[in-house]
């Protein structure tokens, strides 16, 4: 079993989730999830099928227009489908701007690459204030 390690990052918004890991090279548009369910509906994305609920969300990027972006979270948010934390590779001001409105905790700049040290299904706990993720003992 490995045993727990901490990694600095970058904070992008504040709060603290804690959740299984859902990851994706894929950017995302909240407003292509559905809010009954979190879960995500875009056809060809890597996470179709798959809930963003209680997760803590590892993807490139956002990607669509405000609009959309806001209106894709503030609905899952209404349902309590939101995921638990975010860890983006490249920040983008829709993203950060439509997690700070829904309070989606929001982090970037890992030390390592999070492409490789974070697997689906690991547990960790993003902590956005002291700039940490946790990843728990596997």
């Amino acid at each position: 079993m490995a045993p727990e390690r901490t990694l600095r990052c970058r904070r992008v918004n504040k709060g603290r989730g804690e959740g299984e890991v859902l990851l994706s090279k894929d950017a995302i548009c909240f407003y292509l999830c559905d809010p009954e369910t979190g879960v995500v509906i875009e056809e060809g994305h890597a996470l179709h099928g798959k809930s963003v609920a209680g997760k803590i969300l590892v993807v490139k990027s956002g990607k669509g227009s405000s609009v959309v972006m806001m209106d894709g979270l503030y609905q899952l948010k209404m349902r309590g489908n939101l995921p638990a934390a975010i860890v983006v590779d490249e920040v983008e001001p829709v993203l950060v701007s439509s997690c700070v409105v829904a309070e989606v905790p929001v982090v970037d700049r890992l030390e390592e690459n999070p492409y490789t040290v974070l697997k689906d299904g690991d547990r960790v706990v993003v902590d956005a204030d002291a700039e940490t993720v946790l990843i728990e003992a596997r």
